[in-house]
């Protein structure tokens, strides 16, 4: 199996709620089990996440946890266009290419706006709105989830 394909899967197990997965490929087998040597009452803080108080964290404060809800409501007014799938957001078709999309560029309905790779497979996110960029909510190369917004379009 492919080197590259292999650190794939692992990053796909450690980032999913899956704790084991085992892949056959011809005569090759690979089986990636999640470790689990957190104890269960333990709050552990991802790097990602480093702006939440652990007080926000803990079952036992309530009361943070209110603060957090008025920040969540940051994207602007406008069309979101949204990710359709799990996978990996680039801007261009290629390294140095020039991006789809930009802030300030206008799109018409049915536009490339980006690629998403998926399982090594790329997929043209087409624009479902026509309008003006007014944001782009993802970097180039950033992994997605589904449902995720990724461009403001007014």
């Amino acid at each position: 199996m492919d080197l590259r394909k292999l650190k794939t899967l692992i990053d796909l197990v450690a980032e999913s709620d899956i704790a084991e997965l085992e892949v056959t490929e011809g005569e090759g087998k690979v089986r990636i089990v999640k470790s689990s040597a957190i104890p269960q009452n333990q709050v552990v803080m991802m790097p990602q996440h480093a702006q939440v108080a652990p007080a926000q964290v803990a079952v036992a404060a309530p009361g943070a946890a209110a603060p957090a809800t008025p920040a969540a409501p940051a994207v602007p007014e406008g069309h979101i266009v949204k990710s359709p799938m799990v996978g990996t957001f680039y801007r261009a078709s290629a390294p140095g290419a020039a991006p789809f999309a930009d802030i300030g560029k206008s799109v018409a309905k049915g536009d490339t706006l980006c690629i998403i790779e998926a399982m090594k497979l790329l997929n043209e996110i087409e624009s479902d709105f026509e309008g003006t960029i007014k944001q782009i909510l993802v970097e180039n190369g950033q992994p997605v989830e589904y449902g995720q917004p990724l461009f403001v379009i007014g």
